[in-house]
């Protein structure tokens, strides 16, 4: 495989890749160099979710590239400005700020925290452990995993971290006075595909509230559709301070967005932050067409599917329980993940992994007949 030894030879080791090169895809398959078809339970880690090479999609970002590719932030653009007046319309938030990824998306969240507690005399932001932001110092020392930590110290200071789930222990967190911000997932992708239970989540909305904190949640991988609704926030009750997302929001081009509601939607000003490539115009354009196109329709198909998945999993030989929310699922499984996520692969089918569990993430708009293929495939190797 030309491919994969050239890679080796030139690019950083960071990645422990499965044993595939592709060539091309269309929809919910995928085909490799030597002509091998892939059903795609795994969307580039909640990336395509409308499949690969989306015809829609493609237009969209085609007629852009040949209209205005990128000017950079110095002028406005059209299709930057429409998503941003889109996402807060169809979230209660009142300003966006662009990146290239969920992990500069979560960057600006802390230093909107910061910002916003600095006059306060406040710094200190709360995440969760098991929890995921993101692999720059700042995101990973916000990241409640010890694994992520090793190597890169020291870490920026005025992070605490307490367990999931566990009202007591946010409650002691902000007893000090000092918190600025709690950055949360609703749903702990990396960490085990794990939702957040809804009273705990409308705790920690109400103590942000009563300590005039900012609520920012975590939705790269949960959001655009992802869980069944346009954010999962909106399926627990609560209107966040700040919202990150990324991933699937360029449904295959990087683009990621911090949206900061009324509450801090003047908290940066000119000069605070900055992106050169950030809202670029085609990967605004991409954008536009993906969240234009998320509606209830669209919704509810992803609650059918994952009921489907559900059901032909959950009590099967080798799972013990199924985690997650929409087409956002964990299995938890007898055989190490890993292993079974190799042998699907060579039996024709991509899945992830998430600690150890096996993790699911298709399209959103995935056929039946795919979802049926790649389960039995994903069955006789559990």
């Amino acid at each position: 495989m030309q491919t994969k030894q050239t890679d080796l030879n030139y690019v950083a080791n960071t990645y422990g890749r499965f044993d595939a090169a592709f060539a091309s895809g269309s929809g919910a398959s995928y085909t490799d160099e030597d002509g091998r078809k892939y059903i795609d339970f795994g969307t580039g880690i909640g990336v395509t979710l409308f499949g690969a090479c989306d015809p829609e999609w493609v237009a969209a970002v085609t007629t852009q590239l040949t209209t205005l590719g990128h000017t950079s932030n110095l002028y406005y653009t059209a299709p930057q400005a429409q998503l941003a007046r889109l996402l807060c319309q169809r979230t209660g938030m009142k300003k966006v700020f662009y990146g290239n990824s969920g992990a500069e998306a979560n960057e600006c969240a802390l230093k909107v925290a910061r910002r916003y507690g600095k006059d306060k005399g406040r710094h200190v932001i709360v995440t969760l452990r098991n929890s995921f932001h993101g692999r720059t110092i700042a995101t990973l020392a916000a990241t409640g995993q010890d694994k992520f930590h090793a190597h890169f110290g020291p870490f920026p200071e005025g992070f605490r971290y307490v367990d999931a789930n566990n009202p007591a222990q946010l409650d002691e967190a902000f007893a000090a006075g000092d918190v600025c911000g709690l950055l949360m997932e609703l749903v702990q992708g990396e960490g085990g595909v794990i939702p957040l239970e809804k009273s705990y989540v409308q705790h920690a909305a109400q103590l942000c509230s009563e300590h005039d904190a900012l609520l920012m949640i975590d939705e790269v991988q949960t959001g655009n559709g992802r869980t069944g609704s346009l954010y999962a926030f909106q399926q627990y009750g609560i209107l966040p301070d700040v919202v990150t997302t990324a991933k699937g929001l360029g449904g295959g081009l990087p683009i990621g967005a911090c949206m900061m509601g009324e509450k801090c939607e003047f908290t940066l000003g000119k000069g605070d932050h900055g992106s050169t490539y950030g809202g670029n115009p085609v990967c605004a354009a991409a954008a536009l067409n993906v969240i234009s196109r998320l509606n209830e329709e669209v919704f509810e198909g992803v609650k059918e599917r994952e009921a489907f998945i559900r059901k032909e999993l959950e009590g099967v030989r080798g799972v013990n329980g199924v985690t997650g929310m929409g087409l956002m699922l964990g299995l938890s499984v007898d055989k190490p993940a890993g292993e079974i996520a190799a042998a699907c692969l060579k039996d024709g089918l991509m899945v992830l992994t998430a600690h150890e569990k096996v993790r699911l993430l298709p399209p959103l708009n995935i056929s039946f007949e795919d979802l049926r293929q790649g389960i039995d495939i994903l069955k006789k190797n559990l």
